[in-house]
């Protein structure tokens, strides 16, 4: 894994599927180099992480190495920011939003 400060980055599949299977609560921001917008959300995802560390686990994913996972949960555009209870996709949040949103979001499944 990469390690940045707030979230990391998820290397593979078979990285995803075994964090699927370990974390309670799991916020993936799933994300391009060259994306935009993307780059607005990154340090939003930072601050969740940091803010929330202790109950949820917030990574970040290269779509552009991870097309798989794009299509498995129909990611067709970016910034999307998946968020997963008990391994099970709860809610899909796509485009740039304030960081109260992404927040009140992650608050739902706590």
């Amino acid at each position: 894994m990469t390690t940045q400060t707030g979230a990391t980055f998820i290397e593979n599949e078979a990285e995803f599927d075994t964090l699927l299977t370990t974390n309670t609560l799991m916020v993936v921001d799933c994300t391009a180099t060259w994306c935009g917008p993307c780059k607005i959300v990154a340090p939003l995802m930072d601050k969740l992480c940091d803010e929330y560390r202790d109950r949820a686990q917030v990574y970040k994913l290269d779509l552009d190495t991870n097309k798989d996972l794009a299509k498995r949960y129909q990611v067709r555009s970016i910034p999307a920011v998946l968020f997963f209870k008990d391994g099970e996709l709860m809610e899909t949040a796509i485009g740039v939003k304030p960081y109260d949103d992404f927040k009140e979001t992650l608050e739902k499944y706590l």
